[in-house]
């Protein structure tokens, strides 16, 4: 028998261009399954957005009071439940203290911080109607003034939010007392829950998370002291009243970088020309002076020793957090940058990169 002297050749196999193969439409389906969690995952979150504020906030202020447990323990070498007590129990027993001591002076100061401001009003409306255009500017603010329905209807939800604030500050204290005591239990499980070959990365990434916000709190703190102290200073040399209520509310809205100097300045400049010419002038010269050795000197050093925050993107982030999430947004916007930056870092260090914001 003998063999044909063409013998047929095997049929090419079919190679299907590149991107399509047999398992294309189950890898495209995948990601549409990601993509579709995300979306849903963003939803949620954004219902619940107070929820999660609540959630950043007790975790904020538990991990200043990790940190200062912390400090106590090296400090003092005690064991770490009671470094967390002490933790707790001296920031309350100096307020205590404070208000004991001081108490009764504050409220003097408040009240007549309160009492002086219709003469006060009184006053600078009087100068103003010596200027030119001062009596058509008095009328046109005067048709802007609120009603007394619309007053009373601000004083009602005012109180509202008041009660609603301190609800929610009591929630967030308690939450942070447990995060603060047990802050391993509940990083541990949340890194836990993921895949084991991402726990890694989580690790890194929540450790570099913590470390900026520690930074940025220790600047804060330095900050806002200096604020403080200064603008007490300042406004005693200047013969304004109430110096040490108005510093340590300065103080202590500098925790709200920008805001907290438009809320205070506006009705310390209004007090300080109610009193004289004179005085409402060195009142701005003082806060001025306050703010610039703040924002050229204080502020720099700060962010050489412990962390770095650039200011327009401080300014936009209080925009925003205010045009989407409220007052607790507001408060809160800085340390969501600071986070939001960390995030950054890591996945750009990850990628090989160097932010471009801070170099780093």
């Amino acid at each position: 028998m003998t063999s044909p002297a063409n013998p047929p050749e095997h049929a090419p196999h079919h190679v299907p261009p590149h991107g399509h193969g047999p398992d294309d439409g189950g890898r495209w389906f995948r990601r549409t399954l990601a993509v579709m969690a995300g979306i849903a995952v963003a939803v949620v979150i954004w219902q619940l957005q107070q929820l999660v504020l609540v959630l950043f906030a007790s975790a904020l202020v538990g991990l200043m009071l990790s940190d200062f447990a912390a400090f106590l323990k090296r400090w003092l070498r005690l064991p770490f439940a009671l470094a967390i007590a002490a933790a707790v129990l001296i920031p309350v027993v100096a307020l205590g203290l404070i208000f004991g001591l001081f108490g009764a002076v504050m409220v003097e100061q408040f009240i007549l911080l309160a009492d002086r401001f219709p003469a006060a009003l009184a006053r600078v409306e009087a100068w103003v109607r010596t200027l030119p255009v001062g009596s058509d500017l008095i009328a046109q603010l005067r048709g802007y003034a609120p009603k007394m329905e619309q007053v009373v209807g601000i004083v009602e939800a005012t109180l509202a939010n008041i009660g609603s604030a301190i609800t929610g500050l009591i929630i967030v204290l308690v939450a942070a007392l447990y995060l603060a005591a047990q802050p391993r239990l509940y990083v541990d499980g949340l890194i836990a829950m993921l895949p084991a070959d991402a726990r890694g990365r989580a690790t890194e990434t929540v450790a570099a998370v913590r470390a900026a916000l520690t930074s940025w709190l220790k600047a804060q703190a330095f900050g806002m002291a200096f604020v403080a102290a200064a603008t007490s200073a300042g406004l005693a040399l200047v013969g304004l009243p109430s110096p040490l209520a108005i510093g340590l509310v300065a103080g202590v809205c500098e925790f709200v970088p920008y805001l907290g100097v438009v809320l205070v300045s506006v009705p310390t400049v209004i007090l300080g020309f109610g009193q004289s010419m004179e005085t409402g002038i060195f009142t701005i010269i003082a806060l001025v002076v306050v703010q610039q050795l703040q924002g050229n000197v204080v502020t720099p050093l700060a962010q050489s020793s412990f962390g770095d925050m650039p200011p327009v993107l401080t300014i936009f982030s209080l925009i925003a957090a205010g045009t989407l999430l409220g007052p607790l947004g507001v408060v809160l916007a800085v340390p969501m940058t600071v986070v939001g930056m960390a995030l950054l870092k890591v996945r750009l260090a990850r990628l090989g990169r160097s932010s471009p914001l801070t170099g780093g």
